[in-house]
């Protein structure tokens, strides 16, 4: 949107692209600014998608592709997949509606059924370009509604900040709840052990971290107008805005409420999914918290949807409970055919999802430009 922004002058106008180059014009600045944006851009969709795929082939190459398909053809009850899966659009619905209180409070009330349809392509989208999706949620919410898009995008700033804290707050209780399992890993494995151990005592670990925390407080006190300690500044000033306005904001309890109703979705999904595969059956609760938060902070790896990266954490999880054993030379069938199976099912589901929301968005610009549809924002209701 922006290059093409940038470019159509220099196609339409008096002066062609020779001319802007000969003249040495502010626009050719642009231009060169532009293709380094773009070669930036390039790399960060590149760059994840290597990661993601390398990981995945890494995973595929190092695993007995005859007792996996073994496993997904006499291990596994797929109809536990269609339940899965309507929990899962819930999770989305939910996420709709908690968007929708930051929306309002703004001043922009948009149709509940565009907010569904805006969170089903924002995980569509990221299955392509990795953190697109939140970008281009917000961009059609805000062209849509005919509201700015910054404001549409400073709604966000309460929605990641949520997440956020949700994720590291089940990670510290989860690694309380399930120290035995992490010090029995320990005790198998004592070349980690024995590592961990090294490194946590260290002198020189620790120097190198007081260093480190006192160079970033120098740089940060002496450096203050540097434009990427400002843009730290800038961040850090709008989590911690976003925090306040959670706990100032109109409808905070329902915030609350969805928050709890989309991580609880979340759970239930891959909870439910031990009851698909016949060795996953006896997993306690702790268990499967584990496994929870350790895919949360898979899916937290800028890949493509997870790539790879979820189902090295899935695979990790499950050896911890006696599922195979965890050894990157030889990954466990059974633990492989769990995460494949799982990251495959949702995978398909956002796709499916994506495809309805191309057509949802189809069918209603073409009501807005007929006026079937009436758009209009500063809190006014709007006709489905």
């Amino acid at each position: 949107m922006v290059i093409t922004g940038i470019f159509l002058p220099l196609n339409e106008g008096k002066y062609s692209l020779y001319y802007a180059k000969r003249i040495k014009s502010p626009i050719f600045a642009i231009y060169k600014g532009t293709k380094f944006l773009m070669l930036r851009k390039i790399i960060s969709y590149i760059i994840p998608l290597l990661i993601g795929v390398g990981l995945f082939y890494f995973l595929w190459t190092n695993v007995d592709s005859e007792q996996l398909f073994n496993c997904l053809r006499y291990d596994v009850n797929y109809w536990w997949f269609v339940l899965i899966a309507f929990i899962s659009i819930w999770s989305h619905i939910f996420r709709a509606l908690r968007w929708r209180l930051q929306l309002r409070a703004i001043g922009i009330d948009a149709p509940l059924h565009a907010l569904i349809c805006s969170i089903f392509g924002t995980y569509a989208v990221n299955l392509i370009f990795p953190r697109l999706g939140e970008v281009w949620r917000c961009g059609y919410i805000a062209e849509r509604q005919k509201a700015s898009f910054t404001k549409v995008v400073g709604s966000m700033v309460a929605d990641r900040l949520s997440d956020t804290l949700t994720v590291l707050t089940l990670t510290v209780f989860t690694f309380f709840l399930a120290q035995e399992a992490f010090y029995a890993f320990l005790d198998t494995y004592p070349e980690i052990k024995e590592n961990l151990w090294n490194m946590i005592t260290s002198p020189s670990v620790w120097l190198c971290l007081t260093a480190a925390i006192l160079l970033i407080v120098w740089l940060f006190r002496s450096h203050s107008s540097n434009k990427w300690i400002a843009k730290i500044r800038t961040m850090a000033t709008n989590m911690w805005q976003g925090f306040i306005a959670i706990t100032k904001m109109e409808g905070k309890w329902q915030f609350l409420f969805y928050t709890i109703m989309i991580w609880g979705c979340y759970f239930v999904q891959l909870f439910l999914a031990k009851y698909a595969f016949t060795f996953t059956h006896d997993l306690s609760v702790t268990a499967m918290l584990v496994l929870f938060v350790l895919s949360s902070i898979g899916m937290g790896v800028p890949t493509n949807g997870g790539l790879g990266a979820y189902h090295v954490a899935i695979i990790f999880g499950l050896s911890l409970y006696g599922v195979g054993v965890f050894d990157t030379s030889n990954f466990d069938p059974q633990a492989s055919a769990f995460a494949m199976l799982e990251w495959g099912i949702q995978t398909v589901l956002l796709v499916i999802l994506g495809i309805y929301t191309a057509v949802y968005i189809a069918i209603d610009k073409h009501r807005i430009s007929t006026g079937k549809t009436i758009v209009k924002t500063s809190g006014d209701k709007m006709k489905l």
